[in-house]
């Protein structure tokens, strides 16, 4: 009763296509035997150096050899390359197996239907199924391929980098190799005095930041939408076209502005200090001013983003829960704290967190505004407003030690995705969804 179905899928195991084939499926399995003998013989025939490539990072970088008499420079290895080239073919061999378990699979289930003495879909009937009945499925293979090797690689390959030497001057291709080193760069980063006081000192500020500019611009918008919606405001509208105007503006340009109009020489911020009679402060160039200064800026930027969302928060709270408190009495901070905070809280909690995550790496409000500035002279390669984020950035493009720089992007990934996932769980948002599924 079972003959056919384990005759498929043995020949299937043995070559794509072959199981087809057997249940007779010309089309079908002729496309699949092509498919699987091409890839056989590629992965028989190459796989080897690619993974002695991701192995080993090549044995000779560029060097010079004796060719007719010549001292010529002779092409060696390139580890990078040869990296980037070992995890493609690991990725292909990963999607290989994959239509490999599929077409035995397959052939399994066409064999059971000659078993039931059914005979086995068309290659029409196929194309129809795969079109139709899974259209999705199958529209949303093409993307999923992309987004493996476009969004999953790169993160892959950073990941691996974190786990070399590469870094200058010394562990550059294509004149020097780069090595497996281990966790040799996580242990640097959190023990070696030179890197570790940089690196405390950094994610120290970067939590700092990502809470003040997160309840800053939150609560600040939740009391700027407050206000707007209070009885007795006319022209509400006005009032809310003119508060969004910041966030209108392209964030390049207010920081850009902002940078000029805080600048310690000739801003018009301390040039209204001295007419008054009253001595500049030092807003980008003293490292407490600074962080106080991108601080403040950023509210300016980041108010108006938290002022709509709540204001649409607002708008959604039946009238009848304040009028029922007002019958119980209650006085407006009252009807505040057990009405209006729980309801946006809840509605705002998931937006709340991204906002976070979001400040952790939040390039544009330090970059443009301070460039991580001002220099501490016992910091490797930042400042004193430098985040995590920008002091990658300054690690990769300036000092070119990417090892580091790889290191650095896998603790924030592990940061972000950590407090996210907790907190988003906790919030009264998720547990009440998670309750109606």
């Amino acid at each position: 009763m079972r003959q056919h179905r384990t005759t498929a899928a043995v020949l299937s195991a043995i070559c794509m296509g072959f199981g087809q084939l057997y249940n007779r499926q010309w089309i079908k399995g002729i496309i699949l035997s092509l498919i699987g003998i091409a890839g056989l013989y590629f992965f028989i025939t190459s796989i080897g150096g690619y993974l002695w490539g991701i192995i080993t990072l090549g044995e000779k970088g560029n060097h010079f050899e004796m060719v007719d008499g010549m001292n010529k420079l002779v092409r060696g290895d390139h580890s990078i390359e040869l990296m980037i080239e070992g995890l493609i073919v690991l990725l292909l061999l990963a999607l290989y197996l994959i239509a490999y378990y599929a077409n035995i699979k397959n052939a399994y289930n066409a064999g059971k239907q000659r078993d039931l003495g059914q005979k086995p879909n068309t290659f029409m009937k196929t194309l129809n199924y795969i079109f139709e009945v899974k259209f999705a499925q199958s529209f949303l293979t093409l993307p999923a391929i992309g987004i493996l090797f476009f969004t999953i690689m790169p993160i892959i390959f950073m990941v691996m980098l974190a786990f070399t030497n590469y870094s200058a001057p010394n562990n550059t291709p294509p004149a020097n190799l780069v090595d497996w080193v281990g966790f040799e760069t996580f242990t640097s980063l959190v023990a070696l005095k030179s890197w570790s006081h940089t690196f405390y000192g950094v994610l120290i500020w970067t939590l700092i930041w990502a809470v003040l500019a997160t309840v800053t611009t939150y609560f600040g918008g939740m009391m700027v939408a407050l206000l707007i919606q209070q009885k007795g405001i006319r022209f509400k509208g006005v009032w809310r076209v003119i508060l969004i105007i910041p966030y209108a503006i392209p964030q390049l340009i207010s920081l850009l502005v902002m940078r000029n109009l805080f600048n310690g020489q000739f801003g018009p911020i301390n040039q209204y200090f001295k007419y008054f009679g009253l001595d500049g402060l030092p807003w980008l160039t003293d490292p407490f001013w600074a962080k106080v200064t991108v601080i403040v800026v950023n509210m300016w930027v980041g108010i108006p983003v938290s002022m709509l969302l709540i204001i649409s928060v607002l708008t959604t709270i039946p009238k009848d829960l304040y009028e029922a408190a007002e019958v119980d009495g209650a006085t407006g901070y009252r009807k505040f704290k057990i009405i209006t905070l729980p309801m946006i809280l809840f509605s705002t909690a998931p937006v709340l967190i991204a906002q976070f995550a979001g400040n952790i790496n939040n390039f544009n409000a330090i970059f443009l505004l301070t460039n991580g500035n001002p220099v501490v002279g016992d910091y490797q390669y930042a400042g004193a407003t430098d985040l995590l984020v920008t002091w990658l950035y300054k690690l990769t493009l300036d000092q070119e030690r990417y090892n580091m720089a790889s290191a650095v992007g896998i603790i924030i990934f592990l940061i972000i995705a950590s407090f996210s996932i907790y907190n988003y769980r906790r919030s009264r948002s998720f547990k009440e969804e998670d309750m109606i599924q």
